[in-house]
C-alpha cells in the first residue's frame, strides 16, 4: 500500500485583490453596459470616449450591490486620468510596405564590443 505524504502546514489562499464580484444575472445593470457597448462600436473601440459610460456601469454595479463600493477616482476616474485628444495610430507606413528595422544597414552597423 503507498503511503501518502501530506503537509502538516497550512495552505493560505489570498483572494483576489479586488475581490469576486457577482454576475448581473437579473439584468440590473443592463441598460448601462448596453449603452457603454453601443459606444464602443461606435467609437472603433476606443474606451477613453466612452469614459462616461464605463462610469455609469460601474456606478450601477455598486449601487445593486454587485461589486464592492469604492472610490472611482481610485478606479481611474478621476481629472488627472482622464485621455485628452488621444490619436489612434493609422498605420500608413506599414500599408506603404514598411517594415520595421528593414532600412537599417546591417554592414556598417557594429555591436559596443566590436568597436
Amino acid at each position: 500500500m503507498a503511503s501518502m505524504n501530506f503537509s502538516s502546514s497550512k495552505q493560505f489562499v489570498r483572494p483576489p485583490q479586488r475581490g469576486i464580484f457577482p454576475l448581473d444575472h437579473f439584468a440590473e445593470c443592463k441598460a448601462e453596459k448596453e449603452m457603454y457597448l453601443q459606444c464602443l462600436k461606435e467609437s472603433s473601440q476606443q474606451h477613453n470616449k466612452c469614459r462616461e459610460f464605463s462610469k455609469r456601469y460601474l456606478e450601477c454595479r455598486m449601487e445593486k450591490e454587485l461589486m464592492a463600493k469604492e472610490n472611482l477616482e481610485d478606479l481611474g476616474y478621476s481629472e488627472d486620468a482622464k485621455v485628452i485628444n488621444a490619436k489612434e495610430y493609422d498605420k500608413s507606413k506599414e500599408k506603404q510596405g514598411y517594415v520595421a528595422g528593414k532600412h537599417i544597414d546591417k554592414s556598417t552597423m557594429k555591436w559596443w564590443w566590436d568597436k
